[in-house]
């Protein structure tokens, strides 16, 4: 199949045109370089059923595929708070763009929306039925709700249009070619301990996030694309859930860091409690995570050593 994969050079962008690739699909990558690299997939420009347009999707573009993976927007509090009105176009510009795109060539569209439709939770765990709890004028909300909006057009085009749709909410997603400069736990963290500085934990490190590896989470957005008739949304996200000291404790422990932990004030919105109810992926995909988190975090940190022994 042709797929197109936009924001293709992102962390989990890159992850995604790897596998696609492997499995010996034409794949076309598209992104603007605002938080995704070539770094990320210079190790791919030789395949010659690889392509890279440079491209934002908040502008309309033309394009013959049989799968669109709609991953463009950034994704932490660093980046898309640094532009929000740019976040929001993103997220309901480039989605309209991409569902007429899907709609004109009859394409499946997978839209990779986000554990943060579900806000700062008042249900624990999390399941696909929960409506969340929102702020519409926060910080945040740039983000949280762009998202909503593009599952609510992902579910309009499909209705009124019969687009074909796959929506998936992603939960925290950590792996090799993270951002450094991301702003988020795992990178925060491991840089930290890797340059042996202060560990900053925000709040006192009681709320919890469930951590997913990336090359599960990817094979949950394929199986996904692929599944027969069921469009979700599906919680995609490791239900193995560990508060954010516990966290701070293990990256402290497999880097053999001399980093001291140190406490900040907690920002707006943040949530309390992260962690997916997975049984319906489990259920329709035949999905659960794989990668302990030991393991996975042995891996991440691997990489960023070696980032920093480059840099």
């Amino acid at each position: 199949m042709r797929i197109l994969v936009t924001g293709g050079a992102g962390f989990i962008g890159s992850h995604l045109c790897e596998r696609l690739l492997g499995q010996g699909h034409d794949v076309i990558c598209l992104d603007n370089f605002f938080t995704g690299s070539k770094d990320n997939i210079i190790h791919l420009m030789d395949n010659h059923r690889f392509e890279l347009i440079r491209h934002d999707i908040v502008e309309p573009i033309l394009l013959e595929v049989d799968r669109i993976y709609n991953l463009a927007c950034p994704a932490s509090p660093v980046h898309y708070q640094y532009n929000p009105v740019k976040t929001v176009k993103t997220s309901v510009m480039g989605m309209i763009n991409m569902l007429g795109m899907a709609k004109r060539v009859k394409a499946r569209i997978l839209q990779a929306s986000t554990s943060e439709v579900y806000g700062d939770p008042q249900v624990h765990p999390q399941t696909e039925e929960y409506w969340g709890n929102v702020n519409p004028i926060g910080i945040r909300s740039c983000y949280d709700e762009g998202k909503r909006i593009a599952e609510t057009l992902m579910m309009d085009y499909h209705r009124q249009n019969g687009v074909d749709i796959r929506i998936i909410r992603i939960f925290n997603t950590y792996g090799p070619r993270m951002a450094e400069n991301d702003g988020r736990v795992v990178s925060n963290f491991i840089l930290q301990a890797l340059r042996n500085e202060d560990i900053t934990v925000y709040g006192d490190g009681s709320q919890t996030r469930s951590f997913c590896y990336v090359d599960d989470l990817v094979e949950g957005m394929i199986r996904m694309m692929e599944s027969d008739g069921f469009i979700g949304p599906v919680n995609l996200g490791n239900p193995v859930e560990n508060t954010i000291l516990e966290f701070a404790e293990k990256i402290i422990t497999i880097t053999k860091s001399r980093s001291k932990i140190v406490f900040k004030p907690l920002p707006q919105d943040d949530p309390k409690q992260r962690r997916p109810n997975i049984s319906l992926a489990t259920e329709k995909l035949n999905w659960q995570p794989l990668v302990d988190l030991a393991d996975g975090l042995g891996r991440t940190a691997g990489y960023f050593a070696a980032r920093l022994n480059k840099g």
